[in-house]
Formats: C-alpha cells, structure tokens, sequence
C-alpha cells in the first residue's frame, strides 16, 4: 500500500508563522512538525529540554522514499513517592467511656490497620502507644485530627526518629511432651524468658523485647507446635541524653506538690473517687456521644493508687478477662471496642496483638460487670463479622501479665536506692542518663502498683504500660487461691 508523501503549500513555504522574526519553514518532504515552530515557542525553548519531544505523522517517507519509524518520545522523570514507614504514636488522653473507640475510629476512617495498641496509665492520664504503616503526609494528617478529641492532653508525639526504648510482651502456649521438654527449656534460658505454666502435654513462656527478639522467639518455637498466643502492642519510652538538663516533668502531682492544683482532670472524678460518666461532650472533631452508665460506677483507674474491682461485691459487679479472635483488617478494632462504648463499658485494660494464626489477631481487655451483663455483651460481640472467637475466661485458671516501663528522676545519690528497689521487684533497667532511670517491669497488676508506690517520692517522669494478656492455665492450678495463705513447713 502506497503512503502519499505531505508537501506543504507555497504559502507555508514563503510566510513564517506569526509571532517569529527569524524564517522558519518546514522542509518539504519531512512531514515533521517542531514544538519550535508552533507560537509560543520562544517562551518553551527558554526552559529545560527535558521532556522535549517532536510530533511524527506516521507514514511519513523522507527523500530517499524509505518510511521513517516515528522516535520514541522520553518517558516523564518517575514521581518521588513519600515512602511508607512504620510510626509510633505516643497520645495522653483522659480516661472515660468510649476513648478507646474514639482512637481506633481516626485511623479506622481513613484506612489505617492499627498494627499494636497498648492503653498505658499515669497519675492522671492514659497513653495509647500505636503502631502504624504509611506516609508522612497522611499520618500528618491523621494527628490533626487527633488534636480535635476533647480529652486530648499532651501534644501528640511520633517517637519514630527519636532514640527511644521499646519493648514487648508475649504468652507463648506450646504442644511439648516431656520428651522435648528439655529442648524447649533451653531456649527460653536463651531468650531470657519465664516458664508460667507447665502441664503434662503443655508449656506456657513468657518473654519480653523489642519486637524483633518477639519474632525471633516465635520462629525458634514453632517448630514445637504453637497452641496460643497473647501478645501486647508496643509500649515506647523516649531515651534521655546523658548530660541534658532535667526537664519539669509534669506527671507525677505527688512528687511535685505545686502540680496537685492543676489537676485537669477534676471533671471526671467524683468526690468518692468514682467515675459517673455523665460528662458533657464536644460536638468538635472526631468525637461521638456515648450511652450514659445508668448508674453503673466504676472505679477510676488512672491513679497510682487505684484498685482494679477484682474480687466479686455483694451486687455480682467484678473484672471480667475477655479473649476475642478477629481479623487483622483495619477498622476491626474500632468496631468491637464501639460495642462497648455505646453500652457505656468503660474498658479497664486494653491489649492487641498477632495471634497464632496469620491474619488473626487477639484482642485481651478486660471490662467490670456482673456475669449477666458481661453474658449479654458476649452475645453482641459474636455478632460481628470479623470476630471469630469470643471467651469469658473470668472463672477459669488463667495466668496473667502485664509490661510497664517506668521512667523516675533521679540524681546520682539516689540511683543506688532506685537499683535496689528494681532488684526487689526483679525489674531491670533498660536506661541511665544524668538525671533518669527507666525501668523495665513485668507481672500482674498488683506488683506494677506496689512498685509505682515506692517510686513515687522520687518522682516519676513517665509510665508506660500495657494492658493485660491473659492465658488458660492448662495446669489447672488457680494462683488467686495460693494468695495469702503461709506455704506448707
């Protein structure tokens, strides 16, 4: 098929386009059109010539009758993306009902998968430590609208380009007989972990570390067979530098007496020490009414000295341990944790984790109530799409922990004293600057607060903790019954 050969006019060849001093003409036979020749060209060729690129009419032959293949334009310069970086997020929040659910709800909107959350308490505040995946900008974002809860109280802070300290918590449950038995011991002699349950055909450990010493633990033991798993979010302490100045922290009242009139949280308790719930919201930013608590009080929790309701009243009002399954997507945690917050539930104890499974994780809180209402919650929660498994393991054996990392002002005449009291309570320092100590402290609820107590005069600058992680003891052996009672002679 013959291809007809362009061949401008006279008039084309003879008179230059308008706008051009200089004669340009197109060459006959070329059939090629040049950004050069076009108006406006004098303002495009004074810029770079990236990108430059020339107009083809296909088909075109040139003098020798040879068809000329059209050039292959350049491709564009490829667009820096912000990479995606794992942060976390350090926010302190008051405590009451549907915080949690409020949280979980600003990274849940715009499509953040909260990787780990651990619900820490001060003297009067709570510190959610988060874990997220994503880009600068977005998550920019997404702290603005952090700013906009009503019981925000402290800047919230990325501690991702900080030195900073970071630790985590797991119950491992393995299927060992006792033939492998030793096998097993001598890893966790390795890792440092604690055994916290043993059985005939099983064997419960705990380890503590940052999250690369998690994985590798969970690796090195699944050769064993993996029963269960309870992991806690990661809980992230900032790294003092040795030879600053010591700040005015502001977190602990009862080591700086001047703080204790400057409570912000005096709207939210009572004048028994009980939290009501009936609390005037903001109708600003990210934040939703909740259901009142119809008389149901609870004690407030963020205090040094608060006391978990444990032990059953003469009403049937306890601490219930609850175990849930779910998928790990993102919104999964803002939906379960919004059956609570419209019931009113105000959550004691948060923790969230990888399960066993890939894709599952496990959410241990822990929520006061009688075993009717607790029943009826169940039944609300199982109703959810993503939730696999849900477990009132109130009233069985189960071992319990809890990680704290506590941070205390101290001078050097003091550290002695502060590294006995750790050795007593067989905590473990993780940092020493000039003028701090942190400490690093597993265990059950009642010695975190024992120790918390002693620390006090000092003055603590920091406390991070997890909630509580709970496993069913396959012993059988119930601790609450050993408590308090002398040990055989």
């Amino acid at each position: 098929m013959a291809f007809a050969t362009f061949r401008p006019s006279s008039s084309m060849m003879t008179k230059p386009f308008a706008g051009h001093r200089s004669r340009r003409d197109l060459v006959p036979g070329r059939g090629t059109t040049r950004i050069g020749d076009l108006p406006g060209a004098v303002a495009l060729r004074s810029r770079p010539r990236r990108g430059f690129a020339e107009i083809h009419a296909s088909g075109a032959e040139d003098r020798s009758g040879e068809t000329t293949p059209p050039p292959l334009s350049p491709l564009p310069p490829p667009t820096r993306h912000d990479p995606v970086r794992r942060h976390t997020i350090s926010v302190f929040v008051g405590d009451e009902s549907g915080m949690i659910n409020r949280i979980a709800g600003v990274f849940a909107r715009r499509g953040y998968n909260i990787e780990s959350l651990a619900v820490g308490l001060n003297t009067d505040k709570a510190l959610f430590t988060i874990s997220v995946s994503g880009t600068e900008k977005v998550l920019q974002q997404v702290v603005e609208q952090l700013y906009k809860l009503v019981n925000v109280l402290k800047v919230v802070e990325d501690l991702s380009r900080e030195p900073q300290v970071e630790r985590e918590l797991m119950l491992i449950k393995l299927s060992v007989d006792h033939h492998r038995r030793p096998e097993v011991l001598g890893l966790v002699d390795i890792f440092r972990a604690k055994v916290v349950d043993i059985s005939e055909n099983s064997i419960t450990i705990e380890v503590t570390g940052d999250p690369g010493k998690i994985v590798a633990v969970q690796r090195s033991l699944s050769k064993f067979g993996i029963k269960e798993i309870a992991r806690t979010g990661k809980i992230a302490l900032r790294r003092e530098k040795i030879g600053d100045t010591a700040p005015f922290w502001r977190f602990s009242a009862a080591s700086y007496p001047d703080l204790e009139s400057m409570s912000h949280m005096a709207i939210l308790q009572s004048p028994s020490g009980t939290f009501s719930g009936d609390l005037e919201q903001s109708s600003g930013g990210d934040v939703y009414p909740v259901d009142p608590y119809n008389g149901f009080v609870v004690n407030q929790v963020l205090d040094a000295h608060w006391g978990v309701l444990d032990d059953e009243d003469s009403s049937g009002l306890r601490s219930h341990t609850l175990s849930i399954l779910v998928n790990d997507i993102p919104g999964v945690l803002n939906i379960v944790t919004g059956v609570f917050s419209r019931r009113g539930y105000n959550i004691q104890s948060l923790a969230v984790g990888p399960a066993e499974k890939e894709g599952i994780s496990r959410i241990t809180t822990v929520v006061p109530g009688t075993d009717e209402t607790i029943e009826k919650l169940v039944q609300q929660i199982y109703k959810l799409i993503d939730v696999h498994e849900v477990h009132d393991i109130t009233h069985l054996p189960f071992a319990e922990r809890e990680l704290m990392l506590i941070k205390v002002a101290v001078n050097t005449a003091a550290r002695r004293d502060i590294l006995d009291i750790a050795e007593i309570f067989r905590a473990k320092a993780v940092d020493v600057s000039g003028h701090t100590i942190a400490l690093e402290l597993t265990g059950d609820l009642n010695k975190m607060v024992a120790l918390q107590r002693l620390l006090e005069p000092y003055g603590i600058c920091e406390v991070a903790r997890t909630g509580r992680i709970a496993l069913i003891r396959e012993s059988g052996v119930n601790s609450n019954y050993l408590r308090g009672y002398a040990l055989p002679i």
